[in-house]
This record gives structure tokens, C-alpha cells and sequence, in this order.
């Protein structure tokens, strides 16, 4: 995953002593996400120039394995990890992020070592996809662009169902959406979460249809539409994530092109050490135990 460094203290013999570090050269956080894109595509996204000052990546490698967990602001406070379950839990020892934020990614082994850190509200285990523009499958329909005018349309969308849609014209304008129109009523929309055409990945997100326009391609034709799009931009990966019991939604994703991924789970994150003291002793005692700058030693089961 990254360079090992030299072991700097006596007591490191039992190979449960972890490295943790903090990197930002690109090119390391593209290696430590691994070869399974749409699995780190959250993360890698980040990586795209306008989002990549508000999020800090860190690392740890040890005899075990190796991990990487990401905390950002850019698009809302959000948490992705990826890697060894017990590197995972010696960089949330030292560095458990935020006090609330959203877990975007983390594979079903993570989950124990979450809980240790975290309180999970409204845990999901959710299917990512993924579609390349040799799998692409266009289905056209009678879809148009949407822009930032339009958010009061996607809002009452979203809100027909009972929960609050609180986008905002700068987020739909930045973003892709598409929509399919009956009269003047906006009916289906699709959207992305990410999208870094420079790391050649994006995120398509926020798939609706209105109850009563069901069943009529809808959904098949805005994700459609977004995918072509992003595939047209540069992105050589595009990746979704669906409830594997929305039968409906996996056949009209699969009817593009879009193929079963990794299991991942998602839900809100509440810090347990809630004012950060236990976390910054760790800190403390791991620098003073690695004496090498920049890298904290630790065992995360002591």
C-alpha cells in the first residue's frame, strides 16, 4: 500500500504495531485504495482539484495488512475506508474524524471495528455497480438536462415520499442531473453524487421516480442519460450504489450495462469519544514511540 518504514523502538517485536501516517501525494492515495475502483470511488473522487483540500487521508501498514480511511468536508462530512480490519481500527484509534458524519463506504468486515468508534444510526448494507464504456447499454428517452432552475421541481420530487429535499440551485448546477417531464411535472430524476472526469470515476446518485410514473422506463432512461454523459466527459468508470432487495432498480441497472460490484455498508457515524481526549493521548504516545516524523506507531488492541 505505501513504503514501509524502518522499525524505530524495541518493543515493535510481535508484529501487532501499526505505522499510521497521513498522505497527500495523489499517486500513494490512488495505490492504497487498491485495484477495485468502484469500491474506492468515493475516495478517489476526492482526489479531483476542487475537492481535494477539504479531505485528509490517512494510512497504516503493518505485518497484517494495510488500510486507508478518508474524512472530508467538500460534500458534506463523510467517512470511506477500505482495507484490513485491524489496520482500519489503529488509524480510527488516532484518528476517528468528525463527531458526526456520513460512512459513504466500508466493506461488511469493517463493521466491528466501526462500532468501536462510532455509534452507526440507519446502517445499510447496499450493492455497488459499475459500468465501462465498452458495457455502456444507451436506452434514450424523453429526457432533458437539468440545472440549478430546476431545484425547486427536484426538491417536491424528492419530498413526495415524506423526507425533506433540501438541495440547492449551486449543487444542481455543479452537478449532472436529468429529469423526465409529464406536463410541467418533473416525474423521474437522476443525478451524481461525484464526479472527478481527472481520476476518470464518478458517482451517479439520487435515482427517483414519482409513484404514479412507475414501471414506464423512466429510471432506465434518466440514469441513462447521466451515464452517457459522464462516459462522454472521461470518466472511464462510472458507479452507483442500490438496495440489493430493489429488484426493479438492479434490472434497470443491469439493462445499461451496469455490473454487481462489492457489498458495501453505509449509515451515520456519531463519534463515542465525543470531546477527542482519548484519541489525542494516543496521538501523543504513538509519535513519542515511533520518533520518526510524521509517523505515529500504535497497537491498536493495547
Amino acid at each position: 500500500m505505501t513504503e514501509t518504514l524502518p522499525r524505530t523502538t524495541e518493543d515493535d517485536t510481535t508484529g501487532s504495531y501499526y505505522e499510521v501516517r497521513e498522505l497527500r501525494r495523489l499517486s500513494a492515495i490512488e495505490e492504497a485504495f487498491g485495484s477495485d475502483r468502484s469500491f474506492g470511488a468515493y475516495g478517489l473522487g476526492h482526489l479531483e482539484f476542487e475537492l481535494f483540500p477539504l479531505a485528509r487521508f490517512w494510512v497504516a501498514s503493518g505485518e497484517q495488512g494495510s488500510a486507508i480511511v478518508m474524512h472530508a468536508r467538500a460534500l458534506g462530512p463523510t467517512v470511506v475506508v477500505a482495507g484490513e480490519p485491524s489496520a482500519l481500527a489503529a488509524i480510527l484509534a488516532l484518528h476517528p474524524g468528525m463527531r458526526n458524519a456520513y460512512l459513504s463506504t466500508a466493506a461488511p468486515e469493517h463493521r466491528a471495528v466501526l462500532e468501536r468508534f462510532y455509534r452507526l444510526s440507519s446502517p445499510l448494507v447496499m450493492q455497488r455497480m459499475s459500468v465501462d464504456t465498452a458495457r455502456f447499454i444507451e436506452r434514450p428517452g424523453p429526457v432533458r438536462r437539468l440545472r440549478g432552475a430546476d431545484v425547486k421541481r427536484i426538491n417536491a420530487l424528492y419530498a413526495t415520499e415524506g423526507g425533506p429535499s433540501n438541495y440547492n440551485f449551486d449543487a444542481v448546477e455543479r452537478a449532472i442531473y436529468y429529469g423526465v417531464f409529464d406536463a410541467e411535472e418533473l416525474v423521474a430524476v437522476a443525478g451524481t453524487h461525484i464526479v472527478a472526469p481527472n481520476q476518470s470515476i464518478a458517482v451517479v446518485g439520487n435515482v427517483f421516480t414519482a409513484r404514479n410514473a412507475r414501471g414506464r422506463g423512466f429510471a432506465s432512461a434518466v440514469t441513462s442519460a447521466v451515464t452517457r454523459e459522464l462516459l462522454d466527459r472521461g470518466c472511464l468508470d462510472v458507479v452507483l450504489t442500490v438496495d440489493p432487495a430493489n429488484t426493479p432498480a438492479i434490472v434497470a441497472y443491469t439493462g445499461l450495462g451496469y455490473r454487481p460490484q462489492a457489498s458495501v455498508i453505509e449509515a451515520r457515524l456519531t463519534r463515542r469519544d465525543f470531546l477527542g481526549v482519548v484519541p489525542a493521548a494516543r496521538r501523543w504516545a504513538a509519535r513519542r514511540r515511533s520518533q520518526a516524523p510524521g509517523v505515529e506507531l500504535i497497537d491498536p488492541d493495547r
